[in-house]
């Protein structure tokens, strides 16, 4: 059995009956972060429940059971597609590999394939995480879970709603939960209210000249302060009658405020002690809905940026925001410059400056790029920020033709993201560039769009005037920047004539080769050449006629005026 040094397997235990709770892959994923696995597919979804956790020995048949998550530790080859197919026939949940163990570069795709025709999930560990660190994170993930549901927690299980109306029970009274800002959440039902009560549940919040007078009365500020419950007396000329109030607190953190009015008959000798107690329950619900928006958008953040990184099957991605895979789809990067950047003792100023700018400009992407359409994802990734705009518009057309809607929907992406970028460089005053990707046909496609978008910007940097392009605005600078990074990374693709020639440049303090350069770009326009570098034309041809004597390069032969042309853009032509 091939496993990492120092992890044994723990003894089997004895199976007993499926454990009666687990959690959702996407709140597994979610718990242990995306440091430690990638999704590679997942043909039936992220809301497959995990129960247990157990390891296939790759010399017997895994002893998988429903909801299990099986690692393959020390797998390979066609003995790693066997055992998750075995494991997937008894209704496995998830299997999880490893980078050069079950994955190899060779079988990525073929286990990939057999995942998807399983219709189990499959997970990728990273390299530099240990297999006892992946049971170890897991198990504690599904025992949280297990004590969690275990655990007495009354009614928290039930909506605000819900929860209203079990405190107006304890309490006798009128119920309404508000949040931080006075928004009204919840409430319950009941008859006898008063006019601020009235006013809030069909406003959905207070009363302005209401709330006025309870701050004035330092009503919110005792609230704010601690757990303590809050008498307001009645007062019939305002339509207030006598109410009872609580902060809701996260330690110390203000989440909101239940209210309590009288009705017809008093309040409950014991108000006053279930009020408190719904406060940390109802704490409870709104750190719950707080935590599930945030973990969300992050898990959908996650996702995209492994889908651009063709780390993950497209299938994930769909399933959590609800799009179609097959249909088109394109990807617009953002860029934000780093000219003018500090250095030197403001150089971390500088760098907190950009990164608050940065933050700035994905916001002001998410509110365009979400007005433009409700399924965008956009997320940040290595500097740059990237907009998935997934269910282009799309009819059929002919094969060879161009499809007139797919046309119509990049053209209407490029307006989007030139007024996108407009107003990032008017808000932020910084040059912001954005490079539409070409569409593809299916989610599957964007990991192309995306690296397409990025050849874009690398070539729109070198032009920060330059605001919007797609690929056909560019093209020419695009391959020919490619082509000279070819050429800087392949050493055997030198002629040592031309790097004879800059070592000259450098040793004697000369401009030849900057001269040479002018002189080539120019198609030997040796008038045009001297004015770009402000000489005498006359000038100019003495050093073209001393590069040649010096390098031993002949100009008048075509092939070698190309390479020497190139090889000197490699480090002299900007590019």
């Amino acid at each position: 059995m091939d496993v990492n040094p120092g992890f044994a397997p723990p003894p089997a235990e004895p199976r007993g009956p499926a454990p009666a709770t687990g959690v959702p892959l996407r709140r597994l994923l979610l718990a242990i972060g995306d440091s430690v696995v990638d999704v590679l597919a997942a043909p039936a979804g992220l809301d497959v429940r995990v129960d247990n956790v157990v390891i296939a020995d790759p010399e017997d048949e895994p002893e998988a059971e429903p909801g299990d998550l099986v690692l393959l530790i020390g797998a390979r080859g066609g003995a790693a597609r066997h055992l998750l197919r075995t494991a997937a026939r008894r209704g496995a949940s998830a299997v999880v590999v490893k980078p050069g163990d079950a994955v190899r570069a060779s079988d990525d795709d073929e286990l990939r394939r057999a995942a998807g025709g399983a219709g189990v999930a499959l997970l990728a560990v990273r390299p530099d995480v240990r297999w006892d660190q992946v049971q170890s994170l897991c198990r504690s993930v599904l025992d949280d879970a297990r004590l969690t549901a275990d655990a007495d927690f009354g009614d928290s299980s039930g909506d605000l709603f819900s929860l209203a109306q079990t405190i107006a029970t304890l309490t006798g009274g009128l119920v309404s939960i508000e949040d931080s800002a006075s928004r009204v959440l919840a409430y319950s039902s009941g008859e006898e209210v008063d006019e601020l009560r009235r006013l809030s549940v069909l406003g959905r919040r207070g009363p302005e000249q209401y709330l006025s007078l309870l701050r004035d009365w330092g009503v919110f500020s005792r609230l704010r302060a601690g757990e303590e419950v809050v008498r307001i007396d009645e007062h019939p000329e305002l339509g207030i009658r006598r109410r009872l109030a609580v902060g809701i607190h996260a330690g110390s953190q203000p989440l909101g405020t239940i209210w309590v009015q009288e009705g017809a008959e008093p309040l409950t000798a014991n108000s006053e002690e279930a009020l408190l107690g719904a406060a940390r329950m109802t704490a409870l619900h709104l750190l719950r809905h707080r935590t599930e928006m945030t973990v969300g958008l992050r898990l959908r953040e996650d996702l995209l940026s492994s889908l651009l990184e063709g780390r993950i099957e497209a299938a994930a991605l769909a399933d959590s925001i609800e799009v179609t895979p097959a249909r088109p789809a394109l990807v617009v990067a953002f860029s934000l410059s780093a000219a003018g950047s500090r250095s030197g003792p403001a150089e971390e100023r500088g760098r907190s400056e950009r990164a608050l700018k940065r933050r700035r400009m994905i916001d002001l992407i998410s509110v365009h790029t979400a007005a433009y359409r409700r399924t965008s994802l956009v997320t940040a990734l290595g500097g740059r920020v990237y907009v998935l705009l997934p269910d282009l518009a799309h009819r059929p057309g002919p094969p060879a033709g161009p499809h007139p809607a797919r046309a119509d929907a990049e053209a209407s992406v490029l307006a989007l993201t030139r007024k996108t970028v407009e107003a990032a460089r008017g808000i932020l005053g910084a040059a912001v560039q954005g490079a539409v990707g070409s569409p593809v046909d299916s989610l599957a496609g964007i990991p192309g769009s995306r690296a397409e978008a990025d050849r874009i910007l690398d070539a729109m940097g070198r032009d920060l005037e330059r605001d919007v392009a797609t690929i056909s605005d560019v093209r020419a600078d695009v391959l020919i920047s490619e082509t000279l990074a070819h050429l800087r990374g392949t050493p055997t693709l030198r002629d040592p004539r031309v790097s004879r020639l800059v070592d000259h440049d450098a040793a004697a303090g000369s401009e030849l080769v900057v001269s040479l350069v002018a002189y080539l770009d120019g198609f030997g326009d040796v008038r045009a050449a001297a004015r770009r570098l402000h000489i005498h034309p006359n000038t100019l041809r003495y050093r073209v006629r001393r590069a040649e004597s010096v390098s031993g390069i002949d100009l008048s032969d075509p092939r070698q005026r190309l390479f020497t042309h190139l090889q000197l853009l490699t480090e002299h032509g900007g590019y």
